[in-house]
């Protein structure tokens, strides 16, 4: 237990106070369970219009599924919308630290969210072939496994809309839940209905991979499994590793903003390859963050 513990607080540390911050987008409601209502958050480019159709992507944060907010991807989303997508932040439930639970709650609000988006592609301009899946830590986990996992649907969702991502952004992500990876205690023997590598098969999205080599959660063995793997079943797997970098360096806040410059502009052009995005990144990769 004692063990657990400190792994969550690893994880909630790894938050920075950017990802604590309020979400800064239009506030919808997508969903309303166990008497309360769950809200998503949506970024549009300047120039949007309802007719078009734009690739879009969708942000789960980080916090060991027991904390964190909306508001982690905010910079991250902010930028996108300059670049022409439509961007959204999620919240979800959020377990309790004081038992195992799985995060059954959690992936089920992870799909709900992406197949209200889906099912309301028309209103907001968005293509529903083009929609990409991000996150950080807990959260790239539930990217990775609404690109990944079939099942694990919520018994009100329907079922007939896809809640399958087109493309994976994911930083520090928790994939691997099997016997040694990150939230075996929570999942158990059930980490076939869980973990994003272990579901890995040739109709998933491409996917890109931000971690730091010195990330005590994640190693980047983990890193390189879930990256040929996805190889070998025929699916397109880029693996970004940072030097000495540790958990949650990817956040706005670390570093003067280098890191999430680097890995923002390397997520440019893995979209930009998918033909998503046109043009150069047009983040400055320079030592000062600039915010607006």
């Amino acid at each position: 237990m004692f063990a657990r513990l400190l792994i969550v607080a690893a994880l909630s540390g790894a938050m920075s106070a950017t990802a604590m911050a309020e979400p800064a987008g239009e506030r919808r409601v997508y969903k309303q369970v166990e008497g309360r209502e769950l809200s998503l958050y949506v970024f549009k480019p300047a120039d949007w219009h309802a007719e078009e159709l734009r690739p879009a992507v969708v942000f789960y944060h980080g916090g060991g599924w027991t904390g964190g907010a909306p508001g982690q991807f905010t910079q991250h989303a902010k930028y996108l919308a300059e670049r022409g997508l439509v961007c959204f932040e999620i919240e979800y439930r959020l377990l309790s630290k004081s038992d195992n639970s799985p995060p059954v709650t959690c992936t089920q609000d992870a799909k709900s969210a992406m197949r209200w988006i889906r099912s309301h592609c028309q209103e907001f301009g968005v293509d529903p072939a083009r929609i990409a899946a991000g996150g950080g830590s807990a959260g790239g986990h539930l990217a990775a496994f609404v690109g990944t996992v079939d099942g694990g649907d919520a018994t009100t969702d329907d079922l007939s809309i896809s809640a399958k991502a087109n493309a994976m952004l994911l930083f520090n992500p928790v994939y691997d839940n099997g016997p040694g990876g990150w939230g075996t205690e929570r999942v158990g023997v059930r980490y076939q209905e869980f973990s994003p590598l272990h579901n890995l098969s040739a109709d998933d999205p491409p996917s890109i991979v931000f971690l730091g080599t010195e990330d005590k959660l994640i190693p980047v063995s983990a890193a390189e499994k879930f990256r040929d793997k996805s190889r070998e079943v025929g699916v397109e797997s880029e693996l970004h590793t940072y030097d000495g970098q540790p958990h949650g360096f990817f956040n706005v806040s670390k570093d003067k903003g280098r890191w999430y410059r680097e890995t923002l502009a390397a997520s440019d052009r893995f979209l930009a390859k998918l033909g998503w995005l046109s043009g150069p990144p047009t983040i400055a990769e320079s030592p000062e963050l600039q915010t607006k």
